[in-house]
């Protein structure tokens, strides 16, 4: 009989994460304290940085530099465009890149520029893979991230220890791209379903009904949910930063999907008024806001009721 006991397990691949934003930070922590070798670069706010390369990541200092030392680059940024960017910029992934390696794209990105993105790498060698997260950077400082992959079932278990480390959930959606489709889709629910419970809310001022009331009503229904609490429960509390996602980026995302959706009639989808309510917003100067601020449009800076 043939004892393994003494063979050596093999060594944790090298991670190269590009996004140290507010999911971004969490998830090197999460890769470290795992103890995947974490290499990162330079943010235009250097705690992040300072803070992982405090706890034994490495400042590449460039892009290129960081492609070439590591075997999956992990990306956590804004969106397409910056995507693209890392891409095909100059020093960038695809001119760097070498057989073998995967790029991870954890962004909210638009399925319609990264099928390019994914052909372009596979043409070079590398893997793409699209695993966008769920839930908030609370969660990612825990390590309790959902994360949608799109991907062979092969390529999943090779990446699957890494995504491990910082999320609760690993849920295959299925073939490449399939998860930033996914993605799209809910956000666009849970989007929709927060300016709705907030113009709710300013309706509620305009005819004289009582928030809390309404809170109460929804409360006991079948809307009683966690994203009612986020919402509705917190501002009448006062606090509208409960839900971290910037209005800005919500117009990014629901624009994506709507690009994505191509509904061809008029009347048959709301997403167009959803664009349309989130770009009033981001004309009022509420952009940086997290989307609860939606209940001040109008009234910026003001969270009372009308009189």
């Amino acid at each position: 009989m043939t004892s393994h006991a003494s063979e050596p397990s093999s060594p944790k691949p090298r991670i190269g994460l590009v996004g140290l934003g507010l999911m971004g930070h969490g998830i090197g922590r999460n890769l470290l304290k795992n103890g995947f070798p974490l290499t990162v670069i330079g943010h235009r706010n250097r705690a992040p940085v300072d803070s992982l390369v405090g706890l034994g990541a490495t400042d590449a200092g460039s892009l290129d530099a960081l492609v070439d030392a590591v075997d999956i680059v992990l990306l956590c940024v804004t969106g397409s465009p910056a995507v693209e960017s890392l891409v095909y910029g100059d020093g960038g992934i695809l001119a760097q890149a070498r057989h073998g390696q995967i790029v991870i794209d954890c962004s909210t990105s638009d399925p319609r520029s990264s099928v390019g993105i994914q052909r372009d790498l596979q043409a070079a060698g590398v893997t793409f893979v699209d695993a966008p997260l769920g839930r908030t950077p609370k969660e990612a400082e825990a390590g309790t991230l959902n994360v949608m992959v799109g991907a062979t079932p092969e390529v999943l278990e090779t990446i699957r220890p890494v995504l491990a480390a910082f999320a609760e959930n690993v849920i295959h959606v299925g073939d490449v791209l399939s998860a930033q489709k996914l993605k799209l889709v809910n956000n666009y629910v849970v989007v929709g379903t927060v300016a709705l419970i907030t113009e709710a809310l300013r309706t509620c001022d305009r005819v004289g009904v009582d928030r809390r009331s309404l809170h109460a009503l929804m409360s006991k229904g079948p809307l009683a949910s966690p994203l009612l609490q986020l919402t509705a429960g917190e501002i009448l509390e006062g606090n509208l930063d409960a839900m971290k996602f910037s209005i800005s980026n919500a117009h990014k995302d629901i624009g994506y999907f709507a690009g994505m959706a191509q509904v061809p009639g008029d009347g048959e989808s709301m997403s167009g008024e959803l664009v349309a309510v989130l770009a009033e917003a981001l004309r009022q100067g509420m952009g940086e806001r997290f989307l609860p601020h939606l209940v001040e449009l109008g009234r910026p800076g003001d969270t009372r009721p009308n009189t």
